[in-house]
């Protein structure tokens, strides 16, 4: 009698880029871009030879824009609720069911005013188990850098139970001219020979091998 074949050995991980910026127009897709380019160029040199390697993942755009949400008007707390069929809304249904597909979240936001935007608080408030234990990484970008608004959004994820790389890479625009192109959502020099940001990309590096260790923590 022969023996059944063994069963398939689960998917990936994924690991959903967050676009935490909804505004018209916006530079947050140009970013999220670059961070992922990065993090698939960058990621081939995380493992040394005497580190474990890190287990395979796949990459995810979740841009908060095509998932609308209204200020949260679910009747029970998200903490009360561990089915998603027990949410009165089908948008609370559907944000559930798209969080939920993945294991970790980069979060790339704007800092408005030394905060993150409210787009992103509520998308969080929204849910509590779907991000419970799972890991995050956050990376903030602005004029001075978005240091106070990583900050403070990593206050919020670990009110919510997630585990957050320790690094917070934060891109500062270099002058107010990349300020001005930015704030109208025209292209920002981020490949070739004049391209900003060249420094930082060693340190989402970092920050992305802690957030696969968080990963891999399980």
């Amino acid at each position: 009698m022969t023996s059944p074949p063994p069963p398939p050995p689960p998917p990936p991980p994924s690991i959903a880029i967050i676009l935490c910026s909804t505004r018209t127009p916006r530079i947050c897709p140009q970013i999220a871009a670059f961070v992922t380019s990065t993090i698939s160029t960058l990621t081939p040199s995380l493992t040394t030879p005497t580190s474990p390697p890190h287990p395979p993942y796949t990459l995810h755009t979740l841009d908060l824009l095509a998932h609308p949400l209204p200020f949260f008007d679910e009747p029970l707390l998200p903490s009360q609720i561990t089915h998603p069929s027990s949410y009165t809304h089908s948008h609370t249904r559907a944000w559930s069911q798209e969080v939920s597909r993945h294991a970790a979240y980069v979060f790339v936001t704007p800092q408005y005013n030394w905060g993150y935007p409210a787009v992103v608080k509520n998308a969080i408030d929204f849910l509590y188990h779907e991000w419970r234990g799972k890991a995050g990484m956050i990376v903030s970008y602005g004029g001075h850098g978005g240091g106070r608004a990583a900050g403070q959004l990593r206050e919020v994820l670990g009110g919510v139970r997630m585990r957050v790389a320790e690094t917070m890479p934060a891109l500062t625009f270099p002058s107010k001219d990349a300020m001005l192109l930015a704030s109208k959502g025209e292209e920002l020099p981020l490949s070739g020979e004049e391209a900003i940001w060249r420094d930082e990309r060693a340190v989402i590096g970092k920050a992305f091998e802690e957030l696969l260790a968080l990963v891999a923590e399980g």
